[in-house]
């Protein structure tokens, strides 16, 4: 298996874009990013994990990929084209993939057309099915680009964006193809919304993971895309794992046995010791349920040594895309990095006396040190696991 590295990490979610958002995941005065608003569900404040900045329009683009989907993914491609444009000229566009996790393409612009056509009869002329196809964003990201080679979707919910790095990994390693750009992508939506309030999992305040006091999820939307290949750069995928819990449509495994699973064939496949490990992106969720379990399952694995934090009090959930954007945390944490400071942990501090007591890195913790080795836990609706263990070059 040939050493595979994750180039050019672009990301975009409410802590802003590239550098921007860099310098808000590791600001110390306050959580950034999460912001109160109703704009998706009129009359009802929640916190939500929204892109505030103004997306590129897509109007010179055929209607099916005008969505906003694929605006988050237009926003990434100044940072994109260079290296791309370099390894078309190296491998020809016909050697380089693109595989994306997405969950909710094109779905805020199928409500709207839906409103439109239960009031008027009739459907926009904005609005064509196919922005709502699982293939839309990587064929979208394709043709931007101008790459020729395989472009596919990976939705296994919030597990996507992680599992698209695995699997570009494995299309290198099988010879397939010579350059892979991988990561997730997914925009709000009030229907998303009101899904996982059916479910009581969403927070009106910004999230609290880990606390006693926890209420659930921060919906968020954002994208996070990586050049992946075989030649040396300054992050090393050195190796995923996953599992699937086979326990129940939305809750996970309490005992945390496949998130367990996923963590130990990360490390195995790296060949690393638990105690190798600097630091835990975890999947963070603050609902009862996974962090209950992502706890057990953190301590069973490392130990309770290693430091921890979600960021999704930051980014909010961005759903498929969470495994991506986390992945690029991660990649800012290991790079340019020389004293190690670590994502903070935002939270109440409310400890939760049933929870393994996890080392939370607080506003500020560092490790003293550039940071080595980072694993990153995604976890998804259904059971499906993922985790990412990256490494600095």
């Amino acid at each position: 298996m040939s050493a595979v590295y994750l180039h050019h990490a672009a990301w975009i979610s409410a802590l802003g874009r590239g550098s921007a958002a860099r310098d808000a995941l590791f600001a110390l005065q306050e959580a950034r990013g999460v912001a109160a608003t109703d704009a998706y569900t009129p009359g009802r404040v929640l916190h939500l994990g929204r892109v505030h900045e103004a997306l590129p329009a897509l109007d010179d683009e055929p209607v099916a990929f005008r969505s906003r989907t694929n605006a988050l993914l237009a926003a990434l491609l100044p940072e994109l084209r260079e290296p791309v444009e370099a390894a078309k000229a190296r491998f020809g566009p016909q050697r380089i993939a693109i595989v994306l996790g997405v969950s909710a393409a094109g779905l805020q612009e199928g409500v709207a057309a839906a409103k439109r056509f239960r009031e008027q009869g009739d459907w926009p002329e904005s609005y064509d099915y196919a922005q709502q196809e699982m293939g839309n964003a990587p064929e979208y990201l394709a043709r931007a680009l101008g790459v020729q080679g395989p472009a596919y979707t990976i939705s296994t919910a919030c597990s996507s964006g992680a599992k698209a790095l695995a699997a570009a990994a494995r299309l290198l390693n099988a010879g397939i193809v010579d350059a892979v750009i991988a990561g997730g992508v997914d925009a709000l939506s009030g229907f998303t919304i009101a899904g996982f309030s059916a479910l009581e999992s969403v927070s009106a305040e910004r999230c609290n993971p880990l606390s006693a006091q926890r209420k659930g999820i921060n919906i968020g939307e954002g994208a996070g895309v990586f050049l992946v290949g075989r030649d040396a750069g300054p992050v090393r995928l050195a190796g995923w794992g996953e599992s699937s819990d086979a326990h129940h449509m939305s809750a996970p495994e309490p005992g945390g046995r496949g998130a367990i699973a996923a963590m130990q064939q990360a490390l195995q496949r790296a060949q690393l010791a638990p105690a190798q490990v600097d630091y835990v992106n975890l999947h963070g969720t603050a609902t009862p349920q996974n962090d209950a379990m992502e706890s057990l399952a953190v301590a069973q694995v490392l130990g309770l040594d290693v430091p921890v934090s979600s960021t999704k009090p930051l980014t909010g959930h961005t759903l498929a895309a969470a495994g991506a954007v986390e992945a690029a945390a991660c990649w800012h944490t290991l790079v340019d990095n020389p004293r190690g400071l670590l994502p903070p942990h935002w939270w109440d501090g409310a400890r939760d006396a049933a929870l393994p007591p996890v080392r939370v890195a607080e506003p500020g913790a560092a490790l003293g040190r550039a940071p080595r080795h980072i694993l990153s836990n995604s976890f998804a609706f259904g059971g499906s696991n993922a985790c990412l263990l990256l490494a600095s070059e």
